[in-house]
């Protein structure tokens, strides 16, 4: 496993060597730097996981360097902390507008380092996962969360949505109104987990119109209920008034007929382990392939949920 690199920026030996020491410890690779010119430099070259940032340098102080790398798109998504011996809430305000990620008061013990370094490190690990398109995690954090669940001998419940006629819709309205439908899809799912659901419950994107839903068994049901009407009331805003008041959308295939597609519509699979055992979340994504097959062959908006036993 590759150790993850972090970058620190300080002028004073002592407090260097003194964080070195705690990030080697706890299996770090750390690479350093003196000032700040040399800092942006080391950023270039050895491209960190994490910068650790000290504010009071000579010649570029740390605010300087926080905004140079900021400035710079290809730094986006690399978390930087910022270092001071000042307990001022100006500098710390100061730090954070300029796109820091967190701020340590020195002195710091050991303890209080690793939790901001390892908790940073895995908030930007978290979105760099996310979908960009709704901001929700994607495959590799679905596929834990399951298995997490499944590892704990939790029951759980997990709803697998996506929409019918969706590419229709998109090869008629085009792709900025798809990512709209997209996103309109996203807030509905979000806002009903919200509304029905757990503190516990998880909501993720697979991608294109795919998207999943854990959540507990007793509160399957009425999470998807309240996804299907918010979602068939929304998406008809989608469409013109002339494509509303037919119920359909006219489009022509490769072959150059005149196909019709209703109004989109979301199928929801839900596939629990309240009735039998789930060894994998493998297998949870073969069950609910079976279900959506069957929610699909319905028309309009529908959830299917396994009953089975095993």
């Amino acid at each position: 496993m590759f150790k993850k690199k972090i970058l620190i920026i300080d002028d004073t030996e002592l407090m260097v060597k003194y964080i070195t020491d705690i990030l080697t410890d706890a299996e770090y690779e750390v690479v350093t730097a003196f000032n700040g010119v040399e800092g942006l430099q080391k950023v270039r070259e050895e491209k960190p996981d994490l910068v650790l940032l000290d504010v009071v340098m000579p010649g570029m102080d740390g605010f300087e360097v926080c905004k140079a790398l900021r400035d710079d798109e290809s730094n986006n998504l690399m978390p930087i902390i910022m270092l001071t011996a000042q307990d001022n809430e100006d500098d710390k305000l100061s730090g954070l507008e300029l796109g820091a990620d967190d701020y340590i008061i020195k002195p710091f013990n050991y303890r209080e380092l690793l939790s901001r370094v390892r908790n940073t490190l895995k908030r930007i690990d978290r979105n760099r996962w996310a979908n960009p398109l709704t901001g929700l995690q994607g495959n590799i954090e679905i596929q834990s969360e399951i298995n997490h669940r499944i590892a704990k001998k939790e029951l759980f419940s997990v709803l697998y949505l996506d929409l019918d006629n969706f590419k229709a819709y998109n090869d008629v309205y085009g792709f900025a109104s798809g990512d709209t439908a997209i996103k309109l899809t996203a807030d509905a799912i979000v806002d009903n987990v919200h509304s029905f659901g757990t503190s516990k419950d998880f909501i993720g994107h697979i991608g294109g119109d795919d998207f999943v839903v854990i959540t507990v068994p007793s509160h399957d049901v009425a999470i998807s209920e309240g996804i299907i009407k918010d979602f068939d009331k929304k998406i008809l805003t989608l469409y013109s008034e002339e494509d509303r008041s037919k119920g359909y959308i006219t489009t022509t295939n490769r072959q150059g007929a005149i196909m019709q597609f209703p109004i989109i519509s979301i199928s929801i699979a839900i596939v629990s382990n309240e009735r039998r055992e789930l060894e994998s979340h493998i297998q949870v994504a073969e069950i609910a392939a079976e279900l959506k097959k069957k929610a699909k062959a319905a028309s309009g908006s529908v959830y299917v949920k396994d009953r089975r036993t095993q």
